[in-house]
């Protein structure tokens, strides 16, 4: 019995080391640097203003629950420098939006992003002392909250100077 397991097991080894097939190099997914979710944007005619619309990943809504900043969520201070330092799209001049102009986006009628998140997105607007406001998607008004909370981010620039130039 012993022997013929030992030669079962002999056959399905040389069977599997020489069961031929196309053994090229598998070709890369992407090319290198390549995004599968490509730079999307929504444009606001009315007031000229470029909203970044971008997926928002999973380390990021990990760090929105968990009161951390990574990404497109994290503490006011992420999102004023997350901003700043955006390079999307062709463009690096994002800023973090104010209230007024985050409750504009959100108040027009049906979903305009592509990729969203129904809770509170920082803005650039000081509410009371060691606070900022907040805008919930869902009803487009405003909140304070405490600077350290992680809420998500959602830039915007402004678009006239490109029409200018």
């Amino acid at each position: 019995m012993k022997n013929v397991l030992i030669a079962v097991g002999m056959i399905m080894s040389f069977g599997l080391l020489f069961a031929g097939g196309n053994v090229s190099p598998v070709a890369p997914i992407s090319e290198s640097g390549a995004n599968c979710y490509p730079d999307d944007v929504y444009i606001e005619p009315d007031v000229q203003l470029m909203w970044q619309d971008q997926k928002y990943m999973d380390k990021e809504d990990g760090a929105y629950k968990r009161n951390r900043s990574y990404g497109k969520a994290g503490s006011w201070k992420h999102a004023a420098n997350y901003c700043r330092k955006l390079d999307y799209a062709g463009y690096t001049d994002w800023r973090l939006p104010t209230a007024d102009e985050l409750q504009h986006v959100h108040r027009i009628e049906g979903q305009v992003f592509k990729y969203y998140r129904g809770r509170d997105f920082w803005t650039s607007t000081p509410a009371s002392v060691g606070k900022y406001y907040v805008i919930y998607p869902a009803d487009a008004y405003r909140y304070e909250h405490k600077t350290k909370r992680s809420n998500y981010i959602r830039c915007v620039r402004c678009t006239a100077s490109d029409v200018e130039k």
